[in-house]
Parts: structure tokens; sequence; C-alpha cells
């Protein structure tokens, strides 16, 4: 239980996690850190994480391979990823969802084989995705910037669902 929100404004993409680790309805962690920056090949690449932990840090290794045999080929590597996600028997049991970006696309990858661009240049996964969805496509009306939208978005998802925090680990990649 988490939420992960990526916003893009002009040439740049934000991607912000909230800290919360929830085991049924207790609160086991409030810092964790489920945005995490990825550098295979020398190329940035930011990756937030939604669902069992274990499985998503499964699923981030996997990717940084498929990044490494497909050096600046982001789709190529989701997609590929999403393909053995969902074809292979161990993988397919993975309970996690990805939003990936290298700064120039974003991408929401799914254990159902779904490699999804978002539409309005934002993206959102989680249990509290929806709420800081609906607050960050609000905002996207104003002239602020990515980091503060996607700041102000999470806030209010915070103050809605029960498992997602104000402990923010926000990472900013450019095109």
């Amino acid at each position: 239980m988490t939420t992960i929100l990526a916003v893009r404004r002009g040439n740049e993409v934000v991607v912000a996690g909230d800290g919360q680790v929830s085991v049924g309805q207790t609160v086991m962690k409030g810092t964790a850190r489920k945005v995490r920056r990825l550098s295979p090949g020398g190329r940035d690449v930011v990756v937030g994480f939604a669902g069992s932990t274990a499985d998503a840090f499964t699923l981030l290794e996997r990717l940084e391979r498929k990044l490494e045999s497909a050096p600046g080929q982001l789709q190529r590597a989701c997609v590929e990823l999403a393909k053995d996600w969902r074809t292979d028997k161990y993988l397919r049991n993975l309970e996690a969802m990805l939003i990936v970006t290298d700064g120039a696309q974003v991408y929401v990858v799914t254990g159902a084989g779904d490699v999804l661009e978002p539409e309005h240049d934002v993206a959102a996964i989680g249990s509290g995705g929806n709420f800081a969805l609906a607050a960050a496509r609000g905002l996207m009306e104003s002239n602020l910037d990515a980091e503060t939208v996607a700041r102000r978005a999470m806030a209010i998802a915070a103050d809605i669902c029960v498992y997602t925090n104000a402990n923010l680990v926000v990472e900013r990649i450019a095109a």
C-alpha cells in the first residue's frame, strides 16, 4: 500500500513516493524509499514502485538487466519486462506496479502485461494513486512546476488515503 506519482512539465519529470509501509491495518514503517534512481549503462532512469517490496525489488533487478541489454531503449526494456512478468511462472505471482521514466518517456508497467503511457503528463499507482492523480491533474491547470504539483498532489492523497503518508521521496529527471 503506497502512492507513487509522476508529473511531467516541459523537459522534466518528477516522481514522488510516500514512505509508509503497512501490513494489514498496521503501519510498520513510515520512511521507506519507494522511488529509486537506476543508472544502467550510465543512463539514469527513475522508478517508483507500489505493492509488495520484495516483489518490487525483484522487478527492479529484472528491469535493470533489460535496460543494460537495450541501452537507451526504455520502451523496449519495459515491454520485455512486462512480457516476462506475464509469462514467467515465478514472476507471474509478483504483486507490484512500476512507474518508470528516463525524463523523456513515462510508463506504468503492470503484471497484466500492460505498458501504459499516461495521458495529461501525469501517472499514479498504489492505494492513493487515484487521489494523487486527480489532484495532480487539477493542479496541472496552474503554472506550478512539476515538483510543486507532485508535492501538493501527494499531500492531498496523504490526507485522504490511510495507506499513504506525507514522508516523501522525490526524484527529478530531465529529458
